[in-house]
């Protein structure tokens, strides 16, 4: 059973996260020859102060 998981920042849209998980099940069923039912995709939310990038929080980097 494949696990994909994205992490990134957040997606306001529900629907946009929707077709995230469609098409990762799409292509994920398309290299693995598997029912996509059991293809399982995890979104991870990251907010901006959570994150840091060249020694800098990526909220600091958005804030310039």
């Amino acid at each position: 059973m494949p696990l994909i998981t994205v992490e990134g920042p957040r997606i306001q849209e529900v629907e946009r996260k929707r077709e995230l998980v469609r098409k990762l099940t799409d292509t994920a069923f398309e290299v693995y020859g598997i029912d996509r039912e059991h293809i399982i995709v995890l979104i991870r939310e990251n907010d901006p102060e959570n994150v840091g990038a060249g020694g800098q929080l990526i909220a600091d980097l958005h804030g310039k």
